[in-house]
């Protein structure tokens, strides 16, 4: 056969050639066996079964006169006793005892290769029943024979049993051992130590874990799951290792104070904050009675530091940097993962101290360490950091690439690190005035930031989407309120000025400045004030905040920060009618702004900007990215204006006679709060003719006053979309 083979004259039919599609499995259940399940249903069952038509045939007459289908195949495994009794009568009780033996023993494993079946087996079983015959050949016979193996690699070192098969052995395992049926076959806790220390002794600590925990050997588990030097769960184990700290009791972890501590960090890393406190005392009360020598020591500080990354969840730059020094203090030199990992939430303090050489040199260092060492997490979270700095270091490009490479190797890492990732792409495409892709990435934040018992990636997720419908001109009070109810209940007080500052461009926007400026005020927002200064027509106000702002900025080294003051800087000057500063400071910011690809930040300012703008085009060589600048705001304008005339349609149906359009750009002006005089400057416009104007205005929209004369417009929707 194997020359036939090499010749390409033999045909050979294998169960991956008779195994059903999903489309023929689909035929199968509804046309033959006449059910009528969900697509969802049939590819479940076509998953358990693996194309398998016996299995779909078995499935299927289970199925029949069932009340609850869906229950059904979610629970459909090789307990089921239409599989049992075929695969025992047909298949298992048809083989040598040998065969048997093997299938029963080896069924514990996920995956198999003939040194780790002999290992599994031991020499006494092989001996005695097939003393000639390995376990690789048995498992090429096993395939020859069409017995439920499933190779998985084109070798054919590693194999699988058919799901169903393997549940079916597993739980026959099991019953024969408890009945005294299986003498040939060692204990269950026994294959699995078995099992275990194969895969040690063969580089493969993961799987080593994962058995010694199913044969509940605490002390073998504990010693692999810490690993030599790097803890399974900063390789990104943390759901298995959880699943088995969850399984141990009390007396356990007080036996190994250092499990309280794992405990804890496992808590940590899947964002189920509320348990870990209590995990960090009871490791603390095992170990005061001890006598503090380095092992006791370097658990003090494994304990401050799993408090600092405590305190990064909570936004606490002091307790952070108070707790990372204990825990550096304390921790065994050796101890390089949780001192890594210390220096990455040091890192993380400095930037919120606004100490951002500070942070991309703690998040360079933790990155070098965690790669050298194999600390995954912190490889991903310190990559996540720089990405932050570069972001606020104007790199947007560089920022993007890091956080898609976060996701890409976060893959089976805890959800806040894919969230936040997905939440700085947010902000990155909704610079780029990608509002579609920014809205798509800030609801795929939020989702998973839901996914915590946290709610502070929610609120963040929530406010940035509430910015975003700013930028679409969609409502967003609502959600605002939503958000800064969330925040007050959870005591997120650090987000309340967040949300206030959307809350502030949102007023703006709506033409309520009085309250736009008590807000600024009150939550002492330095950009928010210089913008309604600026909408009051108050540009001196406006350079009065921004000044001090400027110099601190560039003190600092914040460059994002300090794009926005010359922004503001160039408008409020332009509205003294220091035109040619003004521009120069623009030049400038798009000289600043080009490499990051910066465009809302622009657009955002409106009118104003888009003048400015122009006259820098006048004044210097046209750029491609000025040209862009330009065409963005020609779109945006575009929109707004179909939009507006769309509402306007609607509103001055409404009136007895409609507002001109020299008539609304008035109104909008006395919105905004302008005098008659100021609006007769800005509208080169004679002041006998703006009060003939409102009058004019007043008789439309049949009120006696300024005030009510806004008030009524809001009411009709014409002063929405008025800014370009």
């Amino acid at each position: 056969m194997a020359r036939l083979r090499v010749r390409n004259q033999l045909t050979e039919v294998r169960a991956s050639d008779l195994r059903f599609t999903l489309a023929e499995a689909a035929d199968f259940l509804g046309q033959v066996m006449e059910l009528k399940l969900s697509s969802e249903n049939i590819a479940l069952i076509e998953s358990r079964t693996e194309g398998w038509i016996a299995g779909l045939q078995l499935a299927a007459l289970s199925m029949q006169g069932h009340h609850d289908p869906d229950s059904f195949i979610k629970s459909f495994t090789g307990n089921h006793r239409y599989i049992v009794d075929f695969l025992v009568d047909e298949v298992l009780q048809q083989q040598p005892l040998s065969i048997q033996t093997f299938l029963l023993s080896t069924s514990i494993l996920d995956r198999l290769c003939g040194p780790l079946c002999d290992a599994v087996l031991g020499n006494e079983a092989r001996e005695q029943h097939a003393p000639s015959t390995s376990g690789q050949e048995m498992l090429e016979y096993l395939e020859r024979a069409n017995l439920f193996v499933v190779p998985l690699d084109n070798e054919k070192r590693w194999y699988r049993y058919h799901h169903l098969f393997a549940e079916l052995l597993r739980n026959r395992l099991s019953r024969d051992i408890h009945l005294n049926l299986a003498a040939d076959v060692r204990g269950v806790p026994d294959l699995y130590i078995r099992a275990s220390m194969w895969h040690e002794d063969n580089g493969l600590e993961m799987e080593a874990f994962q058995y010694a925990a199913a044969a509940k050997d605490t002390d073998r588990a504990a010693r692999l799951m810490e690993g030599k030097g790097m803890p399974l769960l900063f390789r990104g184990a943390a759901a298995p290792v959880m699943k088995w700290l969850d399984s141990l009791q009390d007396k356990e972890f007080n036996a190994r104070p250092s499990l309280w501590v794992m405990y804890a960090s496992a808590l940590l890393l899947s964002g189920q904050m509320n348990g870990v406190e209590q995990k960090l005392h009871a490791v603390e009360t095992a170990v005061i009675e001890l006598e503090q020598d380095s092992v006791t020591k370097d658990l003090i500080g494994h304990i401050a530091c799993i408090r600092a990354t405590l305190a990064v969840s909570n936004h606490q730059a002091d307790k952070i940097i108070a707790e990372s020094l204990r825990a550096l203090e304390y921790l065994h030199p050796d101890n390089l993962p949780v001192r890594t990992s210390t220096v990455w939430s040091m890192g993380y303090a400095y930037q919120l101290q606004g100490n951002r050489a500070a942070a991309g040199k703690a998040y360079a260092e933790a990155l070098s360490l965690s790669q050298n060492i194999g600390h995954v997490m912190i490889t991903i979270m310190s990559t996540l950091g720089l990405g932050n700095i570069q972001e606020a270091e104007n790199l947007l490009y560089m920022a993007a690439e890091t956080y898609n490479r976060v996701l890409k190797v976060a893959t089976d890492s805890p959800m806040l690190v894919t969230c936040e990732a997905n939440l700085g792409l947010a902000r990155i495409h909704y610079e780029w005035n990608n509002l579609d892709a920014a809205m798509l990435y800030g609801q795929r934040s939020i989702q998973l930031a839901k996914q915590f018992e946290n709610m502070d990636r929610v609120i963040a997720g929530e406010i940035f989407l509430a910015k975003i419908r700013i930028g679409r001109g969609e409502g967003t009070a609502a959600m605002l309120d939503q958000a800064e109810h969330i925040a007050r209940q959870h005591h997120f007080m650090n987000h309340i000025p967040k949300i206030a500052e959307v809350q502030v461009q949102l007023l703006l926007q709506q033409g309520h400045l009085r309250l736009a400026g008590h807000l600024a005020k009150k939550y002492k927002l330095d950009f928010c004030q210089a913008r309604v200064h600026l909408a009051q027509g108050d540009a001196t106000s406006s350079i009065a905040v921004l000044q001090p702002l400027g110099e601190q900025m560039e003190a600092k080294g914040l460059k994002d920060e300090r794009l926005k003051v010359l922004i503001l800087q160039a408008i409020a000057l332009d509205l003294q009618a220091e035109t040619f500063e003004a521009v120069q400071i623009i030049i400038e910011v798009l000289i600043m702004a080009e490499p990051g690809g910066f465009i809302r930040i622009f657009m955002d300012e409106g009118l104003p900007m888009w003048k400015l703008l122009c006259e820098a085009a006048n004044q210097v060589k046209m750029t491609t990215y000025l040209n862009k600048l330009l065409a963005e705001f020609k779109t945006e304008a575009e929109k707004r204006e179909s939009n507006y005339n769309q509402g306007k349609a609607h509103s001055n149906k409404l009136l007895i006679e409609p507002l001109s359009e020299r008539e609304l750009e008035v109104l909008y002006l006395i919105a905004q709060g302008h005098s008659n005089l100021e609006i007769s400057k800005k509208l080169f416009i004679a002041l006998a003719t703006v009060k003939g104007h409102n009058r004019m205005i007043f008789d439309k929209l049949q009120v006696k006053r300024r005030t009510e004369a806004v008030a009524r417009a809001r009411e009709l929707g014409l002063l929405s979309n008025l800014q370009y």
